[in-house]
C-alpha cells in the first residue's frame, strides 16, 4: 500500500483547526468536486459518513466510518465503498497557541491507489490548501 500524504499549516490554534476539519458537511467548500455528508451518528466515533466525488456519472461514492476518534488530534476512518477502500486520516499538531499543522493520509486497497498516490498526493494538498484559506478567512 503507497500512502497518499499531504500536510498545511494552518494559522489557527489546534482545537480550531481541529474543528473545522472535522465539519463533516462543510468539507464541501474545500474537497474538490466533493459533497460529504453524514449518514448517521453524531460525527465522532462510529458515525457513518457518504462523500460523493466527480461530476454526473463520474462521480465516484465513498462510505466511510470514524473507527478512531481522538479530539483534538486524530481521526481515521474505514473507507468501505465499491471502488475506494482503505483507510483514511486526518491529524492535528499543534505548533503553538496560535498556529498547527494538518496532515491528510490516505493509503487506500489496489493496484490502481498505489498507480495514482503521487497525483492523489498533489491532490490532497490542493485540498488541504483550500481549506487553510477557508479557515483562516472564518471569523
Amino acid at each position: 500500500m503507497t500512502p497518499a500524504v499531504a500536510s498545511v499549516v494552518v494559522q489557527l490554534p489546534a482545537e480550531a483547526a481541529w474543528a473545522a476539519m472535522t465539519d463533516w458537511a462543510a468539507q464541501g467548500d474545500w474537497m474538490p468536486l466533493t459533497a460529504v455528508g453524514v449518514v448517521s451518528g453524531d460525527g465522532g466515533l462510529g458515525t457513518r459518513l457518504s462523500a460523493r466525488t466527480g461530476l454526473g456519472p463520474a462521480a465516484v461514492v465513498d462510505d466511510m466510518e470514524i473507527d478512531v476518534w481522538e479530539p483534538p488530534r486524530r481521526c481515521e476512518v474505514a473507507h468501505h465503498g465499491r471502488v475506494i477502500r482503505g483507510r483514511g486520516v486526518f491529524e492535528v499538531e499543534p505548533l503553538d497557541a496560535a498556529s498547527a499543522r494538518v496532515t491528510w493520509t490516505e493509503e487506500l486497497d489496489g493496484a490502481l491507489a498505489r498507480l495514482t498516490a503521487p497525483v492523489s498526493s498533489r491532490v490532497l494538498g490542493l485540498a488541504l490548501r483550500r481549506f487553510a484559506r477557508n479557515c483562516e478567512r472564518r471569523p
